[in-house]
């Protein structure tokens, strides 16, 4: 059976929601371990329980990711095959969470919203072999030698640290694995004004990922590209060619939201209107600003390792904890 070390980041002091779930998780024989990596920086955190860490398998989780009974026995057995390094699933939204997190979530898991990272964030298909673009971290394992040989995160990228190094292990010639039943449950952002903060985060990681590395999808930048012909608009002539664009995304946000409303039954499903502006704009304006920050973004110099507490807080075999 495999052992597993399931690594949970969390600031100092912050509340571990995602230790409820854990308790009544079902082992099936599986040996697991948890550790709580206490500091500001994510990715040293994760770097630094990894490099502690006892199991076959380390298992990222936010702390706030909800697992289910089984996700262990699911995780194992995508693991099976020797060529799988790294298995993950989708991070779902709660049926409890609020109208506006309904709607952020419906907005994330649709092809408008969020395009060839959309299942991300929806239970969709079979198990398949994948890229980075279907693998989120909130929910992620991966094969702890696999994880140490690659160096593990780059610690000057927050958020999408995860992205560039499922790039590095799948060019190694290992394969990455997404199971839709490997689900967590997730809450989306409470605030419109953090889930602006949310993808303007996401963009500028996703830039500062393509100056790093040195590639990066053109699609990925659509927003940016949305966001400069949003600049400029005002300063082009009022013709139906400038306005052609607008009037195509437009279009295309009231028929995604239209439809949304009408395979949920829900009106409120419109409220997806102005919600997918804010995404793709707020977003757009981070792929700017990463790519003007530069390789290193904001600076780091405040984190460092001794910043950084790692506690095991459940040993191997131990049964109540």
């Amino acid at each position: 059976m495999a052992t597993f070390s399931i690594i949970i980041p969390v600031k100092p002091d912050g509340f571990i929601a995602a230790l409820s779930s854990l308790r009544q998780m079902k082992a099936a024989g599986h040996s697991f371990e948890v550790l709580i990596a206490e500091g500001c920086s994510p990715s040293r955190q994760r770097n630094a329980a990894a490099n502690e860490a006892r199991g076959e398998i380390v298992y990222f989780l936010d702390d706030d990711s909800r697992v289910t009974p089984d996700c262990l026995t699911v995780c194992a057995q995508a693991l099976e095959d020797e060529t799988i390094a790294v298995a993950g699933g989708p991070s779902l939204t709660p049926s409890d969470d609020s109208q506006l997190q309904q709607l952020i979530g419906c907005a994330l898991s649709s092809l408008l919203g969020a395009g060839a990272v959309r299942n991300r964030y929806r239970a969709h298909g079979s198990a398949r072999i994948t890229t980075e673009k279907e693998l989120i971290l909130c929910n992620l394992a991966m094969r702890r030698s696999a994880f140490l040989q690659s160096g593990g995160f780059d610690d000057r990228l927050y958020p999408n640290e995860e992205n560039e190094l499922l790039d590095r292990i799948s060019t190694s010639g290992l394969k990455l694995f997404h199971t839709p039943e490997m689900a967590i449950q997730r809450s989306q952002r409470r605030t419109l004004r953090l889930f602006a903060r949310q993808m303007f985060s996401y963009g500028r990681g996703r830039a500062q990922q393509t100056l790093i590395t040195g590639h990066g999808s053109i699609i990925s930048f659509a927003p940016l590209f949305f966001l400069i012909y949003l600049g400029l608009l005002p300063l082009l002539p009022c013709t139906a060619v400038s306005l052609a664009p607008l009037s195509l995304y437009g279009a295309l946000v009231v028929l995604f939201s239209a439809a949304t409303a009408v395979s949920s039954g829900k009106l409120s499903r419109l409220l997806l209107i102005p919600l997918y502006p804010l995404l793709h704009i707020c977003n757009g304006y981070g792929l700017l600003c990463g790519l003007l920050g530069g390789k290193h973004g904001r600076s780091r110099a405040g984190h460092t390792e001794s910043a950084i507490t790692v506690r095991r807080i459940k040993e191997f075999g131990q049964s109540a904890w």
